[in-house]
């Protein structure tokens, strides 16, 4: 490993050694662990079929801004399964 990469990852060991998560994360994760996975699945869904009625409808921008979404929810999604996989309230 690089010498600086090395002196940073100390670095960071040293600013938080128990690896907890700082309050604001704390706190999203207490309240997004009680949606359903599938609440994020169903959302990224339906902006997709927004967006593709909006582009039968002609009105593109729209669609594209709307269907745009999608990742995001699943990312939103995919967080919110590994908060619960990992379990979060064992962090505190």
């Amino acid at each position: 490993m690089d010498t600086s990469a090395r002196d940073l990852k100390e670095k960071a060991d040293r600013a938080n050694p128990d690896h907890k998560e700082g309050p604001v994360a704390a706190a999203i994760e207490k309240y997004t662990a009680k949606l359903p996975s599938d609440v994020f699945l169903w959302a990224a869904l339906g902006s997709m079929a927004i967006s593709a009625t909006l582009k039968i409808m002609k009105k593109d921008e729209e669609a594209l801004f709307v269907g745009q979404w999608a990742p995001s929810f699943l990312l939103l999604g995919n967080y919110n399964k590994m908060i619960k996989l990992s379990g979060y309230e064992t962090d505190k």
